[in-house]
C-alpha cells in the first residue's frame, strides 16, 4: 500500500496542471515514475510538465555525483532547446534551485543549441551569484558547449613530438598537470547527455554523434575509447530494440557511414533487429581482455598497465543505466568498484 501510494503521489506530480505557478515539489515523489516518463517524452512531449519532472529530479538528489547525472543533464538541456520561444519561461519554472544544484541549469542552457544561449545565461545569472566563475567561463568560451566538445584530443604531429623529445631535460622532475580538457573520448558521461537529449528532443543530432563514437568499440589503442566505444554500441542497440524510429534510422544509415563506423553500426542493426545484444556485451569483454594480456596497440609499458589498475575501464554507472533498470532494462552499476568496472559490470551478466 505504501508503494502503490508513492507511485500515485508521482504520477499527480507529473500529471496535475501547470499553469503560471510549477506545483511545489512532493517529498513523496518517486523518481521512477520520473525516469519512466523522460524516457517515453520524445514519443509524447508533455512541455509543460518539465518544470515539475525536474523538482522531481532535484529533490531526489540526482546531481549529487555529476558523472551519473548526465541523462538528466541531457534531458533538460534538450528540453530548454527544443522550444526557443519558450525556453526563459520553462527556465524560470525551475526555480528556487538548490544552490548545490545550479550548476544543472548553467551547463543546461550552454548546452541547450539555442542560437541565444548567452544572452538567456546573462538574463538567468543574477538567480545564482555563486555560479559566476561558472556562467563567465561559459560565456567567454573558456568552457566548450555540447557541440563543441571534440571526440578526443588532438594528437601532436611528430614534428611535436620530436622537439618535446630534445628539449626536455630527461632527469628535470615534471609536475603532474591535471588534464581538464572535456572530449566524449575521456568523459563517459557525455554518452550519457547525448541520450537524455535525445530523449528529450527525438532529434538524430545526438545519435549521429553517438555513431561517431562507434569505431571506438574496435580499438585496441586505450582503454577509455574501448570503453566508451562499446557502451555506445551497446546502448544504440539496447534503445533501437525498443524504439522502431531509432531502429530504421540506424538502418538508413548504414549506407552513409564510413567503413569505420559502418561495420559496428552493422552489428547495432542486426542485434536490434534479432533482439540479441549478448554478443555485443561478450565480444567487449573479449576486447577488454585482450587489452589486459597483450596491452595497447600503440604501446605496451608500464604506464598502460598502471592505467588499468587505478580503474580507466571502470563505469560508476553502465551509460544510460540512470534510466535503464526501470525503462529499458541496462543494468546499472552506481557507485561500483573503480578496479571492476566493465569487467565486472558483463562479468555478472546472464
Amino acid at each position: 500500500m505504501r508503494y502503490a501510494a508513492l507511485v500515485a503521489a508521482s504520477l499527480m506530480l507529473i500529471q496535475s496542471a501547470y499553469a503560471e505557478k510549477t506545483p511545489d515539489i512532493d517529498p513523496r515523489a518517486s523518481l521512477g515514475v520520473v525516469q519512466q516518463w523522460i524516457y517515453n517524452y520524445r514519443a509524447k512531449p508533455d512541455y509543460a510538465h518539465v518544470p515539475a519532472a525536474v523538482r522531481v529530479l532535484f529533490h531526489s538528489q540526482s546531481f549529487k555525483e555529476p558523472e551519473n547525472a548526465g541523462i538528466y543533464l541531457g534531458f533538460i538541456a534538450g528540453a530548454i532547446g527544443s522550444n526557443p520561444e519558450k525556453a526563459e519561461q520553462l527556465i524560470a519554472g525551475f526555480f528556487p534551485v538548490p544552490p548545490e544544484d545550479e550548476w544543472v541549469v548553467v551547463r543546461a542552457i550552454a548546452y541547450s543549441g539555442l542560437p541565444d544561449w548567452r544572452n538567456i545565461l546573462r538574463r538567468v545569472a543574477p538567480r545564482m551569484p555563486a555560479r559566476h566563475v561558472m556562467i563567465d567561463s561559459y560565456l567567454a568560451g573558456k568552457l566548450p558547449t555540447l557541440t563543441d566538445i571534440p571526440l578526443e584530443e588532438a594528437k601532436p604531429g611528430m614534428l611535436d613530438r620530436l622537439r618535446g623529445a630534445f628539449t626536455r631535460n630527461p632527469f628535470a622532475k615534471e609536475d603532474r598537470k591535471l588534464n581538464t580538457t572535456l572530449t566524449f573520448a575521456g568523459n563517459q558521461d557525455l554518452l550519457d547527455t547525448l541520450w537524455g537529449y535525445y530523449f528529450a528532443t527525438g532529434s538524430h543530432v545526438p545519435i549521429q554523434r553517438i555513431m561517431q563514437m562507434l569505431p571506438w568499440s574496435k580499438s585496441r589503442d586505450t582503454v577509455d575509447k574501448l570503453t566508451i566505444g562499446a557502451m555506445a554500441r551497446y546502448t544504440l542497440a539496447s534503445y533501437a530494440i525498443r524504439d522502431a524510429g531509432l531502429r530504421e534510422f540506424l538502418r538508413s544509415e548504414l549506407a552513409r557511414q564510413p567503413a569505420p563506423v559502418k561495420a559496428p553500426l552493422g552489428e547495432v542493426v542486426e542485434a536490434a533487429d534479432t533482439v540479441q545484444i549478448a554478443a555485443l556485451r561478450k565480444d567487449a569483454l573479449a576486447a577488454v581482455d585482450e587489452l589486459k594480456t597483450k596491452g595497447s596497440d600503440s604501446r605496451r609499458n608500464l604506464d598502460f598497465w598502471g592505467q588499468v589498475g587505478v580503474g580507466a575501464v571502470a563505469l560508476g554507472c553502465v551509460s544510460a543505466a540512470a534510466l535503464g533498470q526501470v525503462a529499458v532494462g541496462i543494468p546499472c552499476v552506481i557507485g561500483g568498484s573503480a578496479s571492476q568496472g566493465l569487467l565486472s559490470f558483463w562479468e555478472k551478466q546472464p
